[in-house]
């Protein structure tokens, strides 16, 4: 079985081994390769990994507390099923945040990160024709995070990125729908950011966020 590629010897890396497993652990549950409700056993996943247990189970504990997995004393871990009630305030969130993040870009005028964002686009132009699903999602995740870098608000980015990649998770339970779509949606927010209209930014940012509730509650 394939070994991750963790560090050899703890010295070779300033994280410990514990949060290099979680996020190893974090990357399978956020791209689909664990499911969720399915089984984390710490020793199955310790013999896959290479490690030891006690890096799991304390990978384990983290990813509880971030409410990636579902622990019960003595019935061990499996990965949290995200109800519609949680989605619906992540939805909530990110139309409020990427709203104002689209608002404030469009008046900032950063045409380096536009640039960059139009480097993301083509290359989620590129997977999207391939089916690429996980890198779909990836990239769809750095152009939104590019959009709040381009506000230049610091606290902005420091909110959007966990709020952006536990939506990364609720993108992939709608992606094979979502695809062309979202791609579309995104060339408009680009315009509409360049085009230095404030109102349109947000209001596509906005309208972005609510097609894919939509789309996500579709297939609840």
């Amino acid at each position: 079985m394939r070994h991750v590629d963790l560090p050899q010897r703890l010295g070779e890396s300033h994280r410990s081994l514990a949060e290099l497993v979680a996020d190893e652990l974090r990357r399978r549950i956020l791209t689909g390769q664990l499911e969720a409700g399915a089984r984390v056993v710490e020793e199955t996943m310790a013999r896959e990994l290479g490690v030891s247990r006690n890096p799991v189970r304390e990978a384990l504990k983290a990813l509880t507390a971030e409410g990636y997995v579902h622990t019960v004393p003595r019935r061990g871990s499996t990965v949290a099923v995200m109800s519609g009630q949680e989605a619906g305030e992540l939805f909530d969130l990110r139309a409020a945040l990427e709203g104002v993040s689209a608002r404030i870009a469009a008046r900032k005028q950063d045409t380096a990160r536009f640039a960059l964002l139009d480097d993301l686009l083509a290359q989620a132009r590129e997977a999207t024709e391939a089916g690429d699903l996980d890198l779909v999602a990836r990239l769809n995740v750095s152009f939104h995070a590019g959009i709040a870098a381009a506000s230049g608000n610091a606290y902005l980015q420091m909110i959007a990125g966990p709020m952006l990649e536990r939506s990364q998770w609720v993108f992939l339970s709608t992606a094979n729908a979502r695809l062309t779509h979202s791609l579309h949606e995104h060339v408009e927010i680009l315009a509409a950011l360049r085009s230095g209209d404030e109102d349109e930014a947000e209001r596509q940012a906005r309208a972005h966020v609510e097609a894919a509730r939509r789309s996500f509650n579709q297939a609840a």
